[in-house]
């Protein structure tokens, strides 16, 4: 039995393996760690695991196929008892989600440093990494599973948004008003999609071969329409689109049905794009004409057979990606690697649409900018809301970050008003209450000390935890996706995610992450994570300058490395320290 705080719901066994078990991280002000940075961890992975965050939480699995946020229960329970158990100088040590020992080390260290899925590079295989998994040896982290910073679909919706925003204002009048965009994959990463492009002011025509992830979707409201008939849904998106209505709707196929069916139909898509599990073409991804049952089920019989009939299926799908693209859709990969997939496959033209970072995101990442979120520990939606309205001021003349604050509340003029007890959130929130939003360098570690000083004058009611994404400016090596096409052709050159971990740990985040293969497969990628918390003390208070400065730098160094102009220009801007800059 694990115990909680007052007001969080019990965690129980059902049985030895955890079938019937709930996770839910505890709420409120009382801990019972001996810190608050051990306190966070052991309610951020509890959070992961929350039947409203994680995809599959009997398994451990938080989102992307199987990437986990513990190895096992026992390994769980291990974690969470030993975070208890912690002093406030100590700092544990998670090999691919097993808790190894404790170290003691100092009050500014971090409390966990966390290492998953790593190989060396001449095994770093998926058949090796399975064959390892399947003696209970590994797990799979994918990016934020395992380093416990996972916040739900929301996690992914901000980035999902820039680049949505950004292909309107490259292709279309500035916007996606009166366009057709057309995707797949509603789970825990594409499933931010459906709003995304609504808020963009699009029409979303989603498909999903699992209809639990569809009804998900509505739920939390981010999806708006659920049709089942293919044609019938085709036609009421072209419909809304021609009316130029932001709606999305979502219609339970395998994504090849779909897209065969606008190619019969000579139906072409303004905008094209996937977000299918095809990183993992055993556990993620579903073969055409196969249900979710059916999948499962050979899943276990036969996973050789499957994985081919998979990957079969993958080079049909972006066969017919290409097919669109010709026909005139803006086509780009949202990085599941389903384009190498299908390039292994025999598709000699898998690459002929780019992915979304060069495409994109890219001049962002030269700026520091990337996925920065927070999480209310409170369990109180009061907080988002007041760290909304001040992190509004604080950026007043930012009139993206103004406009995306927005959009996440029902009732934006309560925000303005600051009447906080009258807002309500636009889409649902997934566990512990959490936003999202990009900001750049020399502008995070400002909010991080705006939070602290929230907790420290009691403005916010108990701790904000503070992370990002994976998918960061200066913290991947991944050459079908962050770091593709590099202006120097160093995709592949994986020194700085472990530069990215090594200076997140000197400069005293409150735990650390290094994972391989999230986002894109085993083999594809390496990717470091941190995150920290502002618990209102003056110690906090340095953590957080340092960290939250020295991290987004890491952005500005690769790129300034690499060549690209607006990253020397930023870090003469703003005072970044390059010995070698060019001229």
């Amino acid at each position: 039995m694990i115990s909680t705080t007052l007001d969080a719901p019990t965690t129980t066994h059902a049985d030895n393996n955890g079938k019937h078990r709930t996770v839910r991280a505890p709420r409120g002000v009382e801990r019972t760690c001996k810190s608050w940075a051990a306190e966070a961890a052991m309610r951020m992975l509890m959070n992961n695991l929350d039947p409203e965050v994680a995809e599959d939480p009997a398994r451990l699995i938080v989102y992307g196929g199987r990437g986990q946020a513990a190895r096992s229960w026992e390994a769980f329970d291990a974690i969470v008892a030993t975070l208890r158990s912690m002093d406030a100088d100590e700092t544990l040590l998670v090999q691919s989600g097993k808790p190894v020992g404790v170290i003691r080390t100092h009050a500014d260290a971090p409390r966990v440093l966390i290492a998953n899925s790593n190989l060396v590079p001449h095994w770093a295989t998926q058949e090796k990494f399975d064959e390892l998994a399947a003696k209970g040896l590994m797990m799979f982290g994918q990016m934020t599973a395992g380093s416990w910073i996972y916040i739900g679909t929301q996690g992914i919706l901000q980035g999902t948004y820039e680049t949505f925003a950004q292909c309107g204002r490259a292709h279309f009048d500035g916007d996606l008003k009166g366009r057709l965009c057309v995707t797949a994959g509603c789970g825990g990463m594409g499933g931010a999609q459906p709003l995304a492009i609504t808020m963009c002011g699009g029409t979303a025509l989603i498909a999903d071969v699992d209809h639990k992830r569809l009804d998900r979707r509505l739920h939390d409201r981010y999806l708006d329409e659920l049709i089942h008939d293919v044609d019938e849904a085709i036609d009421r998106a072209v419909e809304q689109a021609k009316a130029q209505n932001a709606v999305s709707i979502g219609v339970h196929c395998n994504a090849v049905e779909l897209l065969d069916r606008l190619l019969e139909r000579e139906i072409t898509p303004d905008v094209l794009t996937d977000q299918t599990s095809a990183h993992d073409p055993l556990e993620g991804y579903v073969p055409a004409e196969m249900c979710t049952c059916e999948a499962e089920e050979m899943r276990s019989v036969d996973p050789d057979a499957f994985q081919r009939l998979s990957l079969a299926t993958m080079e049909r799908h972006v066969r017919a990606m290409v097919a669109l693209q010709e026909r005139g859709a803006i086509t780009f990969d949202y990085g599941n690697n389903i384009r190498q997939r299908a390039l292994d496959h025999g598709y000699e033209d898998a690459f002929a649409f780019p992915g979304f970072v060069p495409a994109y995101i890219r001049p962002q990442f030269c700026e520091g900018r990337g996925p920065f979120r927070w999480v209310a520990l409170s369990g109180d939606a009061r907080d988002i809301y007041q760290t909304d309205k001040a992190i509004l001021d604080l950026f007043p003349n930012d009139e993206g970050l103004r406009r995306w604050i927005l959009s996440c509340h029902a009732n934006p003029d309560a925000l303005l008003a600051g009447d906080l007890d009258a807002c309500e959130p636009r889409f649902g929130f997934q566990g512990l209450p959490a936003r999202i939003c990009w900001l750049g360098y020399r502008e995070r570690d400002r909010a991080g000390l705006l939070f602290n000083g929230l907790v420290e004058r009691g403005a916010v009611s108990a701790p904000i935890v503070i992370g990002r994404d994976h998918l960061d400016c200066g913290s991947v090596a991944s050459p079908n996706r962050e770091t593709e096409s590099m202006l120097d052709g160093t995709d592949a050159v994986s020194d700085w995610p472990l530069l990215n971990a090594m200076v997140n740990v000197a400069s005293g985040a409150s735990w650390v992450s290094l994972h391989h293969g999230g986002g894109v497969g085993i083999g594809f990628s390496q990717h470091a994570g941190q995150v920290i918390v502002a618990d209102g003390t003056p110690e906090a208070a340095e953590r957080l300058r340092r960290v939250l400065t020295n991290d987004p730098a890491m952005g500005i160094f690769r790129h300034a490395d690499a060549g690209y102009e607006d990253a020397i220009h930023c870090a003469r801007d703003r005072g970044a320290k390059v010995p070698l800059m060019r001229p």
